[in-house]
């Protein structure tokens, strides 16, 4: 029995600079398992590329003339298309980093992260699981807990557990059958997670979760 071949990784590059494309080109290409199917100099053009192409990732940088990450990532949310963006900039700074989290990025690493780092992401970011580098994670979390919300109710044993299986990437679908309850019992559960952890939504939450050392 022939074996299956090994799963390629298809992605998209959205930077306005050229030196920044060719090298996550030429990055990529040299190594097994992706392919690079186009490049975009803006957000504008990179949501048209990414709905030509259909790639699992978009490398989506933040500050772009032409038109920026954060609308373009609200757009290819909004058309609600298959493809993962992982943002790629050297911006960690809060008007930065929420924004882009809330209108859809699965995830947010900085422009210094290691080759083997980046790969790991970019393969996370495929699956759909939620990439935070560590400095963006720890701003992220200063930015969506309140006051009341500083880890003073610990989260049940079940909602560990769906917690957990967020971080993974899991749909709720997928957690109700792994965990034999409910869609919508799931759903209770995430409502009494995101309000003990001060979180608004699952990138947020497993966010707090790493941070607090729940996720490990």
């Amino acid at each position: 029995m022939a074996e299956e071949p090994a799963r390629v990784i298809t992605l998209v590059v959205v930077d306005d600079h050229p030196v920044v494309r060719d090298g996550l080109r030429g990055m990529f290409e040299s190594a097994p398992g992706f392919r690079v199917l186009g490049e975009a100099p803006d957000g504008g053009t990179g949501v048209d590329l990414v709905a030509r192409l259909d790639p699992d990732v978009v490398l989506m940088d933040l500050r772009m003339p032409g038109g920026g990450g954060v609308a373009a990532i609200a757009e290819l949310t909004r058309r609600g298309v298959r493809a993962r963006v992982l943002v790629l900039t050297t911006y960690d700074t809060d008007s930065d980093t929420l924004p882009a989290i809330e209108a859809g990025a699965t995830g947010y690493l900085l422009k210094d992260a290691p080759r083997d780092e980046l790969f790991n992401a970019v393969r996370a970011a495929a699956d759909g699981r939620t990439v935070l580098s560590p400095a963006v994670a720890s701003r992220l979390v200063s930015r969506v807990r309140t006051p009341s919300a500083a880890g003073k109710e610990p989260l049940s044993a079940r909602e560990r557990e769906v917690l957990v299986l967020v971080a993974r990437g899991t749909s709720n679908r997928a957690i109700a059958a792994e965990l034999f309850i409910s869609e919508a019992t799931v759903k209770t559960h995430l409502t009494h997670v995101f309000a003990k952890l001060g979180a608004k939504d699952r990138a947020a939450a497993v966010a707090i979760g790493y941070d607090r050392g729940i996720l490990g």
